[in-house]
């Protein structure tokens, strides 16, 4: 699959990664927001249990891609499949077909959104029990493991006003396990903490990379690309105009954008 780039015309080529059969694939995806064109033909692929990171100024459709990949916005046209799910979205598809596509994957948001009215444990249960249908004891012990494995098993009665932002964000990992996702999706997840916050929330991202856990990570943490992830994604203006692993990306970008953007966020203040 390829795109053109509309700031230099220039095509450029998707590449699948090294793997077996994708575990997502995406094609075509168009997305307008009245006047304003984001998703300009967004191509790419992701293999079983790899890590991809979309990185890009603000306003360049990183989110919007993550949005679209569950149908929390549905783009005009494009394919997304995940495993054996697929929406080809310029045919309407009806909603049936947009909650199986949801059931694939899981949001990690940038701004937490727990349920403030419930305790943490009852924020990872809810999807499992309301929206899966699961029995409650068994989710109940799925949650505390999950807390357990984020480091928050002592917090399982607190609400989350009663976390920091970094404890917050860890719940939000474990109520995405919860939902048994084949793939894990981060929106900017560390952007919205303090500094000394992020490193926690990393380490489990890194953790659950390790496990081989499927994720595609929107972020502006450069070497957290660097350190974990399998491709790099280099979006601007609706358009991804660079790809591949993350040596070749952040070291040494071949486009003149990728050049100017990373110089921009790594120099020093």
């Amino acid at each position: 699959m390829s795109t053109d780039d509309p700031t230099t015309g220039e095509t450029v080529t998707d590449e699948t990664p090294t793997g077996t059969t994708p575990l997502l694939q995406v094609g075509g995806l168009e997305k307008t927001f009245g006047g304003n064109h984001v998703l300009r033909g967004v191509d790419f692929s992701v293999t079983s249990g790899s890590v991809t990171v979309l990185i890009g100024p603000s306003g360049s459709g990183k989110t919007t891609v993550l949005r679209c990949l569950n149908a929390l916005e549905i783009p005009e046209a494009g394919v997304v499949r995940i495993d054996d799910v697929s929406v080809d979205f310029a045919t309407r598809p009806p909603a049936r077909r947009l909650v199986s596509l949801r059931t694939q994957s899981a949001m990690v948001f940038q701004a937490h959104n727990l349920f403030p009215h419930m305790s943490v444990l009852q924020n990872v249960m809810e999807g499992p029990v309301t929206v899966q249908k699961r029995p409650v004891e068994e989710v109940r012990a799925q949650a505390v493991a999950l807390l357990d494995r984020v480091g928050l098993a002592d917090k399982a009665g607190q609400h989350p006003f009663e976390l920091s932002g970094g404890q917050q964000q860890r719940v939000g990992i474990a109520r995405a396990l919860a939902m048994r996702p084949r793939l894990l999706l981060f929106d900017e997840p560390t952007s919205a903490l303090d500094p000394e916050l992020v490193g926690e929330v990393l380490g489990v991202m890194k953790d659950l990379a390790g496990e081989g856990w499927t994720m595609v990570v929107v972020t502006h943490e450069i070497r957290f690309a660097q350190q974990v992830s399998d491709q790099v994604l280099f979006m601007d203006h609706g358009v991804i105009l660079e790809r591949g692993d993350p040596q070749a990306v952040l070291t040494d970008p071949s486009h003149d954008r990728t050049r100017t953007f990373l110089k921009r966020i790594l120099e020093p203040i």
